[in-house]
C-alpha cells in the first residue's frame, strides 16, 4: 500500500528535476537572464519616446547590441539609459534614433556611427537623438493643414481686392 523509500526519493527527484526545468522555460521564454550580459551604459534624451519602454531592444545596422534598462523624466524631455554589450564601439557622433519594427511594431533603439574617433564611455550621453515618429501626430497635421490651405487661398485673394479698389468698381 505505501510506497517504498526508494520510490518516494525517485519521485522527489522528477519533481525537482521538473520545477528546474519549468524555471528554464519560464526564463528562456521571458527573455529574462539570470546574470546580464557584461557592457556599459549610455543616456540619450528625447523630446517624445512614444512607447519606448524598459526592456526593448538598442540595434546597430539591424543587430541587437543591447536593452533599454531605465526611462525617466528629466528636464522635460525622457532620458533613456540603454546597456550597451562590451566590444561594441560607440562614437561620440552617433546618432540615436527611436525606430519602430513594421508598421505597428515594437519600438527599439537605433544607433547609427558617426565619423568621430572618439569612443563613448560608460555614463556618457549620445548627444544627437531622433524623436519617435507619431502616426497619430502626422496624420492629424495632415488633417489640419489640408483644412487650412483652402481658407489661406481665400484670405489671399480677399486681400488682393481690397488692395485693387479701382478696378472692380469699373
Amino acid at each position: 500500500m505505501y510506497a517504498t523509500r526508494t520510490t518516494q526519493l525517485i519521485v522527489g527527484i522528477f519533481a525537482i528535476l521538473g520545477i528546474i526545468a519549468l524555471a528554464i522555460l519560464s526564463l528562456s521564454l521571458g527573455k529574462l537572464t539570470l546574470l546580464p550580459k557584461p557592457g556599459y551604459t549610455l543616456y540619450a534624451s528625447f523630446d517624445n519616446i512614444s512607447g519606448l519602454k524598459t526592456g526593448d531592444q538598442v540595434q546597430l545596422a539591424g543587430v541587437q547590441v543591447g536593452k533599454i534598462t531605465q526611462i525617466e523624466l528629466k528636464d522635460m524631455r525622457a532620458r533613456v539609459a540603454m546597456r550597451v554589450d562590451d566590444g561594441v564601439p560607440i562614437d561620440k557622433d552617433a546618432i540615436a534614433s527611436i525606430k519602430t519594427s513594421g508598421i505597428i511594431g515594437d519600438k527599439y533603439v537605433s544607433i547609427a556611427l558617426g565619423p568621430s574617433d572618439l569612443i563613448l564611455k560608460d555614463g556618457d550621453t549620445i548627444r544627437q537623438t531622433e524623436s519617435a515618429f507619431v502616426l497619430e501626430d502626422a496624420i492629424g497635421q495632415l488633417i489640419n493643414n489640408s483644412g487650412t490651405s483652402g481658407d489661406s487661398k481665400e484670405k489671399s485673394s480677399n486681400s488682393d481686392k481690397e488692395q485693387k479698389p479701382g478696378k472692380s468698381e469699373k
